[in-house]
């Protein structure tokens, strides 16, 4: 055997080869093929009730009736050939005893279930890839790497993703426990597909094999290569809609997309396991975006709206987007691109008394009388559900927006904001006609931080000769924003 865990049993099989392995399985992950794929060590999952399940758990199978394995696929129960998705499986189980739990999962064609049907690889170190011969008398571990891909050699073509001795050791504790990791499907249709998993329930530290429930699970993907293609809305794209829902859009600016067949069925938001070295993905969900040419970065896809991050490097002018899904490309929907095209978050929620007021926030919850949670700048008690207070002359409040164009040092689209910057055309704020200042030594006016694409103000509130609903305005380089905005002052 090449697995490195097992090289002493495997020199003393021969002399105890009557002896049940049970050490096999549990914390170190199962030898491969215990996840019911048919003719595979007689179907056996591991469980001591099933064939083969003794060299595995010795819990009987017939006692397993309090927890599950689940799957979750961000695009259903589907694949796009040759795209990778993002795979996480839970097990979880009501006994509370059961603190240790691991997991072994396959791929394979419906016809016939021996055909591997993709490949896998890890995304962190809780997981490792099992290689195996097809009659398993050959196969070894391959672990996480930062560095690249994890392969099976050619003469072990069976893939199994599953949990490592790290991965047990860091979900020890009561009621469930998630791994996540990476699944490309082939890179042709090849029909339906058939994920197999069995997952593990056990009593945690120390590992031993006896009192766990195993639970196995099956679930059958259909391709979505004869897939209708997507097709963008007339008037469907616009800057994100809560900060303005501009017709034009802007380098680095998010956007919303609507029309049909624009990504699965079931939607799917990114996750911190799509992000590269700190940088957003341009494919979710088997959907991907360009516009100039260039690819979009995505953080939210569906069947009718997809939310994209414009790039950096866009040309000005009227530049064609177009999204592909497996069904294939939608048509170029033109889009005018302007140098900037700013907007501060002013959802339709917060119209209050027909005042379409920006969201703002106080630096504490003070001002609300509370000691934790935001406080909002409104009117006290304009929205319910929300503390909210006006603001006072002198206060520093923070505002939020998009478009609002380059900054330095200078952070590209698609890539988390990881320090302050400041943004290079003049920005001005106006209370009615009353200038605030973005300057003040608390003031802040530039990409947030630790954020993806969103700009973040905070302004120091000036005196102004009313009180309650004032305008709220601002310029940028000369240009007036197009938002008719209010905020709340006492």
């Amino acid at each position: 055997m090449e697995r490195n865990r097992k090289l002493f049993l495997g020199k003393v099989a021969a002399i105890m080869s009557a002896l049940p392995l049970l050490m096999w399985a549990y914390e170190y992950g199962p030898n491969p093929g215990f996840v019911q794929v048919p003719g595979e060590n007689g179907g056996a999952s591991c469980a001591a009730g099933s064939s083969g399940g003794s060299q595995c758990h010795a819990t009987s199978a017939s006692s397993f009736k309090t927890g599950s394995v689940t799957v979750n696929f961000p695009n259903g129960l589907t694949y796009t050939p040759g795209v990778k998705q993002h795979l996480s499986v839970t097990i979880a189980d009501s006994d509370t005893s059961l603190k240790g739990w691991g997991f072994q999962l396959t791929a394979r064609s419906g016809s016939p279930a021996t055909t591997m049907a993709g490949t896998f690889n890890s995304s962190d170190a809780n997981t490792l890839l099992e290689c195996s011969d097809t009659a398993f008398h050959s196969f070894q571990q391959v672990n996480y790497s930062t560095s690249g891909s994890q392969t099976c050699p050619a003469s072990q073509p069976l893939e199994y993703i599953e949990h490592s001795l790290q991965g047990f050791e860091a979900t020890i504790g009561p009621n469930s426990a998630t791994y996540q990791f990476d699944w490309t499907p082939p890179s042709s249709d090849v029909g339906n597909i058939v994920i197999y998993v069995a997952g593990n329930a056990g009593l945690g530290l120390p590992a031993i094999v006896t009192g766990d429930h195993v639970y196995t699970q099956k679930y059958t993907l259909t391709s979505q290569a004869a897939a209708a293609p997507p097709s963008i809305a007339s008037g469907g794209v616009i800057s994100a809609g809560s900060f303005g829902a501009f017709s034009s859009i802007a380098p680095g600016t998010w956007i919303e997309i609507y029309g049909t067949n624009l990504g699965p069925s079931t939607a799917v938001n990114w996750a911190s396991s799509d992000f590269n070295n700190g940088v957003g993905p341009t494919s979710l969900g088997g959907t991907t975006v360009t516009i100039g040419g260039q690819p979009a970065y995505l953080d939210y896809v569906s069947t009718g709206q997809v939310n994209a991050q414009v790039p950096s490097s866009i040309g000005t002018g009227s530049q064609n987007i177009v999204v592909t899904t497996g069904g294939g490309a939608s048509s170029a929907y033109p889009i005018t691109v302007n140098a900037t095209q700013a907007g501060l978050l002013a959802p339709p929620s917060f119209i209050v008394n027909g005042n379409q007021y920006v969201v703002a926030f106080h630096q504490t919850g003070a001002p609300c009388g509370i000691s934790s949670g935001l406080c909002y700048v409104l009117p006290k008690g304009a929205i319910s559900g929300l503390a909210s207070a006006p603001a006072a002359a002198g206060e520093i409040i923070t505002l939020y927006g998009i478009g609002f164009g380059a900054v330095t040092p200078n952070f590209p689209a698609g890539e988390i904001v990881t320090a302050a910057n400041k943004l290079t055309s003049t920005l001005l704020v106006n209370y009615g006609s009353t200038p605030a200042s973005v300057t003040c030594s608390s003031c802040y006016e530039g990409l947030g931080p630790n954020f993806v694409g969103l700009y973040q103000f905070n302004v120091q509130v000036p005196n102004v000769s009313s009180s309650g609903a004032v305008a709220f305005s601002f310029s940028l380089g000369g240009v007036a924003g197009s938002q008719t905005l209010f905020t709340a002052v006492q």
